[in-house]
């Protein structure tokens, strides 16, 4: 019979569900449903270092309707694990957030390190890849904060070095996107400050100009893989596996970040809710191909949650 589970990530943006399953131990991990909601949990987090009544209402609404989503596909008691990230970490009243979504879901958010959080996307990103094209240079582009993960997968794989650094679409944008379109100076300020916490990539993981494969995970970088490939409508098979090179992503960088939110919206592959911060977005993304003298990236829809999933199954 198979094994029915569900993961919740809680992110600075967006609050997100999968439903999965596994036919056999040490099976593919098969998708019964995923959503996504942004719900923007980290408003004015970075400023105010605690997390703001209206935000907390959203995501508690977007939790509600998860948690009847779960109930109808019958995922068993105990069977769910649940993360809360960024947002969460900088805030001082998490814990009055965190008992109010106890109360809906039946479980309480796992308050992750940026180490843990790397490890899981890690764990999530490669599951369905071959262990040759390692060792992998994960990055995961969140709203709050960026995590990278180095290492190998197969029988003898591991996590060799991981980090969190304080750059995220949300964070960006608050801190120096000032004017609609944004003004020149804003662009480079952001991008300077991505590019400073950068420096701690080189010295943490030096080996990471080893990887044979590098992947980028979350919204911004499918967002500027959608509009790069003109997607009328979210399409997670043309997105998962893309290979978006640096060219593109930078063609993308200058398109949206010269338009004002207004005509920004019309371009298609962006979620008009994505519309505000996928500039500040494209700075940490274009600092990173920049930085790290990366060519192209994979782009995976595999990322924390099924990290998550996969954690609460059985192995082979």
């Amino acid at each position: 019979m198979a094994e029915r589970v569900a993961s919740i990530d809680i992110g600075t943006n967006s609050t997100r569900l999968l439903v999965g399953e596994q036919e056999v131990p040490g099976g593919p991990l098969r998708t019964v449903e995923r959503l996504m909601t942004i719900t923007r949990l980290g408003q004015e987090v970075d400023r105010q270092r605690r997390l703001d009544p209206e935000a907390i209402e959203r995501t508690l609404t977007v939790l509600r309707r998860y948690r009847e989503v779960m109930d109808g596909l019958e995922v068993p008691e105990g069977r769910v694990r649940m993360s809360a990230t960024s947002a969460c970490r900088d805030a001082t009243n998490r814990d009055d957030f965190f008992d109010a979504v106890q109360d809906v879901i039946g479980v309480r958010p796992e308050l992750l390190s940026g180490e843990e959080e790397a490890r899981l996307s890690f764990l999530g990103a490669t599951a369905d890849l071959d262990p040759t094209d390692g060792p992998f240079l994960v990055f995961d582009l969140g709203g709050g904060s960026t995590e990278f993960v180095y290492g190998t997968t197969g029988a003898d794989g591991e996590v060799k070095s991981a980090l969190s650094l304080d750059i995220g679409c949300v964070r960006l944008t608050e801190r120096f996107i000032t004017t609609d379109p944004p003004a020149p100076e804003d662009l480079s300020a952001a991008i300077s400050y991505a590019d400073s916490w950068l420096d701690d990539v080189l010295r943490v993981m030096p080996d990471h100009v080893e990887a044979r494969t590098v992947i980028g995970l979350a919204g911004t970088v499918s967002a500027v893989a959608a509009v790069e490939l003109g997607l009328p409508e979210y399409d997670q098979a043309a997105i998962h596996h893309f290979v978006l090179t640096k060219d593109a992503a930078e063609d993308v960088f200058r398109t949206l970040a010269t338009e004002s939110r207004a005509d920004r919206i019309h371009n298609p592959g962006l979620e008009e809710a994505r519309a505000d911060v996928i500039v500040g977005g494209c700075c940490a993304l274009v600092a990173i191909y920049r930085r790290l003298s990366l060519p192209e990236i994979l782009v995976s829809e595999a990322d924390i949650l099924d990290g998550l999933a996969r954690s609460l199954l059985p192995a082979a």
